[in-house]
């Protein structure tokens, strides 16, 4: 015999005793809008790409440490450059609003794929959650915050060499996106190949950032790393 027991000023969202167990909740975000939350990653990319592509013309330069860097240049400095001087709200607002994009995106990629157990799905999606997380670090903390900027930027760029790999892995369990989980295994190595040549042509100096190629190498990384977002984003926006 089944019982009920629920009372009229419940939570709308208040589980329902059924039985020996509980029904769902009555609230529950529903498939299409888990389906639009993927395309944060789609967006925040675009976004954060347009941002530094654009202010990289408008900067005149900026001051670090006390000493004048200018002009700028995308080829030798890097996006975090933007973060100083008169491009700075602009720059570091783009930073935090493409993590929360790349966040949204990573929730609702994940959350979406139901062939995936419960402990898969939430384990992708933090695993992913941690390169938006940097993002977010760099837009709060800008380059005169060394340390915590150095942090925010390992994360969003070098933990994909690792989330990339275990994510792949997880995604090739699921018939439907196999392939694509075996991209990402590649996408791993190409990624660590890239962070080390961008890392072989950084001088963390004042003068090293007015010559060399080091902006230029960190937008190819930048670029590649959140291809693979962009890509998953609209995939998992595309499949259901």
């Amino acid at each position: 015999m089944k019982t009920s027991l629920h009372h009229a000023n419940d939570d709308a969202a208040t589980p329902v005793l059924i039985g020996e167990g509980f029904a769902k909740p009555a609230v529950q975000a529903s498939p299409e809008a888990i389906r639009w939350l993927a395309l944060g990653a789609v967006a925040g990319p675009v976004l954060f790409t347009l941002a530094w592509v654009v202010l990289g013309f408008l900067s005149p330069g900026y001051t670090a440490w006390g000493t004048r860097i200018a002009p700028y240049s995308p080829i030798s400095q890097g996006i975090s450059g933007l973060g100083l001087g008169i491009t700075a709200p602009f720059m570091n607002t783009a930073f935090v609003l493409c993590g929360l994009f790349l966040l949204a995106g990573a929730v609702g990629i994940f959350q979406g794929i139901r062939e995936m157990g419960a402990l898969a799905r939430w384990s992708c999606t933090v695993l992913l959650a941690l390169s938006p997380l940097g993002m977010a670090v760099d837009g709060i903390f800008t380059l005169e915050s060394f340390l915590p900027h150095m942090v925010g930027f390992l994360l969003g760029i070098a933990s994909p060499v690792l989330s990339f790999v275990v994510i792949g892995l997880l995604l090739r369990r699921v018939q439907r996106w196999r392939r694509f989980g075996s991209w990402l295994l590649l996408a791993s190595p190409l990624t660590l190949v890239l962070l080390v040549l961008f890392f072989l042509t950084f001088s963390p100096t004042v003068a090293g950032t007015q010559t060399g190629v080091a902006g230029l190498t960190e937008r190819i990384l930048a670029v590649e790393v959140q291809a693979w977002f962009v890509a998953m984003g609209w995939l998992a926006f595309r499949r259901r």
